[in-house]
């Protein structure tokens, strides 16, 4: 197994333990009232998303739904499958960035396989379970440190969430969803702009900040260079995009794309916010209760379809792969 190796100077993404006493700092001022501030918001919206599930639950018509799944056109699934297929692929990317940023050894194809087992159990079990333990156990495995881990880590958690705030930007920018008030801002565009403002901080920031390198507690992190931040862009960008063609494709077009998009960002903050496992229930909720003019039937079996080619599908083979690495390194000890 390939141990970390440390970069030569001026290499990009030198990664590792501050060795050095580092001069003491100031505190920032200190803000009480923050964090009842953030759990009371949490738990409100918890309780609104909460309250949707258990009303949609009582009205749910489950058998019409069933039937709705086996309606559709096996075209429409092959095509919402193909979709998937590339988005997988595509977030497989994302941790290949962070071997070109820490530098370390590990072949392209362990990478890609590392991302992909991660990907797939952070969607049904929830990020600290999949996206960040099973990172840290199989790349442990692979031989890499947990300095090494850790930015790997923070960089995929980035690009993903750089490409969300520039094309949720987008949204309600040039296209805000037609939903009813409580789901949009008062003033859409405002904050569209503001989003994607702050994509472009991050942009000119890479491209020209003389600091490079950044202490986070005991990390030394290095800031990408500006290609760097511009790919990252490009495939979590292509990557949402991807996301909501899935569902798009299995509503057969019954909603515009832009629409579709937008109610899919907003089940990925409230799935992200009451914290349940793959978002099971919530997505749907929000879904229901924004797309209201389609028949509810129809609406779910489709939710319902996204749910197994997205998320059952790519878990299945997850395990397998995580099972036949798990075999392999038990082989290898033996």
């Amino acid at each position: 197994m390939p141990a970390d190796r440390v970069p030569a100077p001026g290499a990009v993404g030198a990664v590792g333990s501050s060795t050095m006493a580092q001069p003491s700092r100031p505190s920032p001022p200190r803000r009480p009232w923050w964090p009842w501030a953030k759990r009371v918001l949490a738990t409100a919206f918890m309780a609104l998303v909460l309250a949707l599930l258990v009303n949609l639950g009582r009205r749910i018509d489950w058998a019409g739904a069933v039937a709705a799944v086996q309606a559709l056109p096996a075209a429409t699934l092959l095509a919402a499958a193909a979709l998937a297929a590339l988005s997988h692929g595509l977030y497989c990317c994302y941790d290949l960035i962070g071997r070109h940023q820490t530098g370390h050894g590990l072949p392209r194809r362990s990478v890609v396989t590392v991302g992909f087992i991660s990907y797939a159990f952070n969607l049904n079990l929830g990020s600290l379970v999949g996206g960040v333990a099973f990172r840290y156990r199989l790349y442990t495995q692979l031989g890499l440190g947990a300095d090494v881990i850790t930015h790997v880590l923070g960089l995929s958690l980035l690009t993903n969430w750089l490409g969300y705030v520039f094309v949720g930007g987008l949204v309600l920018l040039l296209h805000p969803p037609a939903l009813a008030a409580a789901w949009v801002p008062a003033h859409p565009q405002v904050l569209g702009a503001v989003l994607l403002l702050a994509v472009a901080a991050y942009g000119a920031l890479c491209l020209g900040a003389r600091r490079r390198e950044w202490q986070l507690a005991s990390h030394q992190l290095r800031l990408p260079s500006g290609r760097l931040a511009l790919l990252q862009l490009a495939l979590s960008s292509l990557n949402w995009l991807l996301i909501a063609a899935v569902v798009h494709v299995l509503l057969q077009q019954r909603v515009e794309y832009a629409t579709v998009l937008g109610v899919l960002l907003l089940a990925a903050v409230a799935g992200v916010v009451t914290h349940v496992p793959a978002g099971l229930g919530v997505l749907e909720a929000v879904f229901l209760t924004l797309l209201s003019q389609l028949p509810q039937a129809e609406l779910l079996g489709a939710l319902l379809a996204y749910r197994f080619i997205y998320y059952l599908v790519p878990l299945a083979l997850a395990s397998a792969l995580f099972l036949a690495t798990r075999k392999g390194v038990l082989a290898a000890r033996s």
